[in-house]
């Protein structure tokens, strides 16, 4: 019997990428409609310690054709019927699943959990649905999932509520679940050895032998299909063709930032945001209120979110500066700005700086440059939006000069490609200064 332990070693190389700050979109990328076809195929996904992982997925036969991880995120629309086409270009049978929606599935052949497409690139069955919820839901391989999940066929579903409106968006049909910006957080893990093992010796070899479910130890954690530092390079960068989801979430101060998160694997993945707390107001499609019409039930802050597998939540952060003490904005004479609150709610009509805090100085004595050490991410300056002088070659990666967080999972061994760190399932959130351009080539 082989053991999975001596099959694949991977360099722990981390390799160097240039990261742009890549502004959030207003809203998540995916493909939209009421028709799909999709092909499962295999390929070959890039890991950010610069190798590369044998992988099943799903192409868009409406699209490039090019398969993809994760699966391609349907944006839907409440109330439309939706038809979703499969064929297996596979070693094997393949079908989808869809948690939380009532489908039918015709064609293919019988599966133990529903229809599925047989490997023959031909075949095709037919999934229906009505989308009849809005709210964050996922899709996943129902043909052997304990290896056909891992090896990459799983996606996510956002399902709009009907009327919606992309200058005053929703998640829900109720105003408590109002946003600016949203952002998905697909999270995935994988064991490269198993994926090493279906490319050398095909599936049928590990379904024979189930130690591949006990010595299971994932080394590559994803969000969006991407590990880290590549969940921060733009969407659609040429050099990742099967993986063209980032995840670079960009606020300005006052902006509300709709957190989608979907765990999608077989592990905890505690999803810690550094910042602010944010406020859940929704888990696995359903608003969570205390009755019907009654909008969210806002009484739960967390700073990270606990993430079942195979649960969905959503989940709103802001950021402020609020009660910092001191003013975000500068109190010299070069960084010279009033606080103007005509509303009564504590906070400039503009800029949204915490007007209390206004003029306050930083109650410590800023270090001269001789004696810092500088991460990429810093300005030069501890003020929003102002850009002090560097050390050549230092900095670079936050040309707006906004605040850097980092968020990740709170399962630490999560947060490196192979003992390396930083990598893993981590991104980071930029809170950019009032009228930062969101340029459409960096989303």
């Amino acid at each position: 019997m082989r053991t999975l332990n001596n099959l694949w070693t991977l360099p722990l190389t981390l390799a160097l990428v240039m990261i742009v700050s890549a502004p959030a979109s207003a809203m998540i990328e995916g493909i939209s409609g009421t028709s799909f076809d999709f092909t499962a195929r295999d390929g070959y996904l890039s890991t950010a310690d610069g190798s590369s992982v044998y992988f099943w997925g799903l192409s868009n036969d409406n699209g490039s054709s090019v398969v993809q991880y994760p699966a391609p995120t349907l944006i839907l629309q409440q109330g439309d019927t939706i038809t979703i086409t499969l064929k297996s270009a596979l070693a094997e049978p393949t079908s989808l699943i869809f948690p939380g929606q009532k489908v039918t599935a015709s064609g293919g052949i019988a599966g133990l959990l529903t229809q599925e497409a047989p490997a023959d690139g031909v075949t095709t069955v037919t999934y229906t649905f009505v989308a009849e919820e809005p709210g964050t839901y996922l899709y996943q391989s129902g043909t052997h999932p304990e290896l056909q999940v891992e090896m990459g066929i799983i996606g996510a579903i956002i399902i709009r509520p009907a009327g919606f409106d992309p200058m005053a968006p929703r998640a829900y049909a109720h105003e408590d679940s109002s946003y600016d910006k949203e952002e998905l957080f697909l999270m995935t893990e994988m064991d490269p050895r198993i994926h090493e093992w279906v490319r050398l010796y095909g599936a049928d070899s590990l379904y024979a032998d189930t130690d591949f479910l006990t010595d299971y130890v994932a080394n590559l954690w994803f969000l969006n299909g991407r590990n880290a530092p590549d969940t921060m390079v733009m969407a659609n960068v040429l050099w990742l063709p099967k993986q063209p989801y980032n995840c670079m979430p960009m606020i300005e101060p006052g902006e509300k930032l709709l957190m989608r998160l979907v765990s999608g694997g077989r592990d905890l993945h505690p999803f810690h945001h550094h910042g602010n707390h944010s406020t859940i107001i929704a888990r696995n499609g359903r608003l969570a209120s205390s009755a019907p019409g009654t909008g969210a039930d806002l009484s739960q802050a967390v700073f990270t979110v606990r993430s079942v597998p195979g649960q969905t939540v959503d989940t709103i952060f802001d950021w402020t500066g609020e009660r910092l003490g001191w003013d975000i904005y500068g109190t010299d004479a070069a960084h010279a700005h009033d606080c103007v609150d005509t509303t009564g709610d504590g906070f400039d009509d503009t800029t949204h700086e915490y007007c209390a805090d206004h003029g306050k100085p930083i109650p410590v004595e800023l270090p001269q440059e001789l004696t810092l050490t500088y991460g990429g991410f810093y300005s030069g300056s501890p003020f929003l939006g102002n850009a002090e002088s560097l050390p050549v070659g230092e900095g670079g990666m936050n040309p707006s000069s906004g605040y850097v967080y980092m968020w990740h999972s709170h399962n630490e061994k999560e947060m490196v490609n192979y003992d390396i760190f930083p990598g893993g399932m981590m991104t980071m959130l930029i809170v950019v200064p009032p009228g930062t351009p969101m340029s459409p080539m960096m989303q």
